[in-house]
């Protein structure tokens, strides 16, 4: 099945070409990840109601040999997992150190997970259950459904495998601000629907990019004048920061090039976050229509 939102190359072309069934989505309603999926999942289900697992996979990705027959062997052989993921991988880490970034990124634990990424293969009996993937989350909508597949007793599942190549296609300093402006507005949504529940969906991660992309700068400039400037040692908090996220990354085997640009991305991202949070929330206060915010 192959969804499309509104393509503007050959995309439909190409698919058709290999044999894919293809849903072009309606541009007259917000494109979105989970829109596309729910579409997706829904037209393959009219297809063929007896479907037991849906691979999810993105445009910018390929599925790796022998990952379908052993996430289906994972699900088969735990009945309670709703979704299983494996490595994800990027295409070319070297074309760039943002995409290095997100390959180091993509390296997450192994077992029971809290949450996998969109590109997972779930049971369908959960999806179903759960009512698929909220439409109107744009970004960080594999962590909401994670979230509601917990409460109904469901579990995630990450393996070792390799699931599947990733192409992030970033080159560019503005596509990686963009990107993690996307984080923030996906925190900030995140923690606006669920919150206040007991999970605290996002408010750890809200919180801190609120206090190291604003309030910490904030309160150490504006306290610069009555307090003779001793008030901006509190920036010596950056570099802090940074030495703890770098030496944890040359414990998991991290090179130092990368491991420092990861470490500066963790601390410059959270000025990005702010200004995507800040978004949601003038958006959501006015009322206006959220837009999906791309990268590329």
């Amino acid at each position: 099945m192959y969804v499309d939102s509104g393509s503007s190359d050959r995309s439909v072309e190409v698919a058709q070409a290999f044999g894919a069934i293809v849903i072009e989505l309606d541009s007259s309603v917000p494109f979105g990840p989970a829109r596309a999926r729910n579409e997706g999942a829904r037209r393959l289900l009219e297809l063929d109601p007896a479907v037991q697992f849906i691979q999810f996979i993105d445009g910018d990705c390929e599925v790796r040999e022998g990952w379908i027959a052993a996430a289906v062997r994972q699900l088969r052989e735990n009945p309670r997992a709703a979704a299983v993921a494996g490595r994800l991988r990027e295409r070319s880490p070297q074309a760039s150190i943002y995409n290095r970034i997100c390959d180091i990124e993509w390296d997450g634990p192994i077992g029971e997970v809290t949450a996998c990424g969109g590109i997972a293969m779930m049971r369908q009996q959960a999806f179903q259950e759960v009512g698929g993937f909220d439409a109107s989350v744009l970004a960080a909508e594999d962590d909401e459904i994670c979230l509601r597949l917990r409460r109904s007793g469901w579990t995630i599942v990450r393996i070792p495998g390799e699931m599947a190549l990733h192409d992030a296609g970033m080159s560019r300093l503005r596509q990686w601000w963009r990107r993690a402006k996307r984080c923030g507005y996906a925190y900030a949504q995140g923690a606006k629907m669920h919150g206040r529940s007991r999970d605290r969906h996002f408010v750890r991660e809200i919180r801190r990019s609120w206090w190291w992309g604003f309030f910490l700068p904030a309160l150490a400039l504006a306290a610069a004048w009555p307090t003779r400037g001793a008030s901006l040692l509190l920036l010596a908090c950056y570099p802090l920061q940074f030495a703890r996220i770098y030496r944890s990354m040359r414990l998991r085997g991290v090179g130092a090039v990368a491991g420092a640009a990861y470490a500066s991305s963790c601390i410059v991202s959270k000025f990005a976050e702010v200004a995507g949070a800040w978004k949601f929330k003038m958006k959501d206060r006015r009322g206006t229509p959220m837009k999906l915010i791309e990268h590329r």
